[in-house]
């Protein structure tokens, strides 16, 4: 069975990607993995730094209840599920990931209203995944 790997965030654009991935059940193997990267690139400037760990605490709990949450939507409809939950910046964890695991398939939602101008000059995710994997990317 080939591994594939599922990046997820908390936006509208994931959710249609999983949805996408249950209507088409049986395009997929049984098992697929959940990656969920928390950004550590945000800026703590302006936040003291004994706050700083409790924003992270706060962060890895909302990146666990968010895997839990997509796992449960694909173990329902009869998916074999892992999950990883990495931090850093998201651009890179997800190819790293990706290649250093040796998926042999990404799937990963892009963001509506991006175009292609925006992403030449601010880049997506989905755009900068797409050409730093070495396995087939499925974009929805």
């Amino acid at each position: 069975m080939p591994r594939i790997l599922v990046p997820i965030d908390d936006s509208t654009t994931c959710r249609k990607t999983i949805e996408q991935i249950i209507e088409h059940r049986a395009r997929f193997p049984e098992n697929l993995t959940l990656l969920h990267v928390i950004d550590d690139q945000l800026a703590y400037r302006m936040i003291p730094d004994f706050q700083i760990d409790m924003i992270r605490e706060n962060a890895t709990k909302a990146g666990e209840a968010l895997l839990a949450r997509k796992s449960e939507m694909l173990a329902s409809a009869g998916f074999g599920v892992t999950t990883l939950l990495k931090t850093g910046a998201p651009r890179q964890i997800i190819p790293q990931i990706a290649n250093e695991q040796s998926f042999e398939l990404l799937v990963i939602g892009r963001h509506a209203g991006g175009g292609e101008i925006r992403d030449v000059l601010f880049g997506s995710v989905a755009n900068y995944v797409l050409h730093n994997v070495s396995c087939p990317v499925l974009l929805f």
